[in-house]
């Protein structure tokens, strides 16, 4: 079974559709908004949130073998910085721990480019850059790039997982 975060969200919403158009089975998660109807027998919904430690072992301990996190705070504003840094960093060293905890084979963590930092004019972006203080532009990017380092412990740790770092998704 496969579990995704952020269900309820644009690119959660994406994938679950993607999932269950393969035959997968889903086990979806939503905290606030309730998941969009799907007609399906293959989704399981489930209202949990990320940072509910407890509430994500159990879940994931119900025969979950891959994880797609789609959950985040995406804002640019200064006030709500301390809501998105709790859910992008906090809720993913969650997930992270769970997936460990449940030996889940895979993890894809939507990441975002602002993670990645900007560069000097004619240069571009690419998995290469280092971020750093300077090259961030954003308290977003800085949470989705903390958030990484939360998965790459995973990885140290024993988790295969790989990162998507999508620009705009519209």
């Amino acid at each position: 079974m496969i579990f995704v975060t952020g269900g309820s969200g644009l690119l959660g919403k994406e994938v679950i559709t993607q999932l269950l158009a393969q035959g997968k089975k889903v086990m979806a998660i939503y905290n606030k908004t309730l998941l969009p109807a799907f007609n399906s027998s293959l989704l399981t919904q489930v209202p949990c949130d990320i940072l509910d430690v407890v509430g994500l072992d159990e879940l994931m301990q119900q025969g979950i073998t891959q994880v797609y996190h789609c959950a985040a705070i995406v804002t640019f504003n200064p006030r709500r910085k301390m809501e998105m840094f709790k859910i992008n960093i906090e809720g993913t060293a969650n997930i992270v721990n769970a997936a460990l905890n449940a030996g889940v084979s895979k993890m894809v963590h939507v990441s975002s480019v602002a993670a990645l930092g900007r560069v000097k004019p004619r240069d571009m972006v690419n998995e290469r850059m280092l971020w750093t203080e300077e090259n961030s532009t954003s308290n977003y990017g800085e949470s989705k790039y903390l958030a990484e380092l939360e998965v790459w412990r995973g990885i140290g740790e024993g988790l295969n997982a790989v990162f998507v770092n999508p620009t705009i998704i519209l």
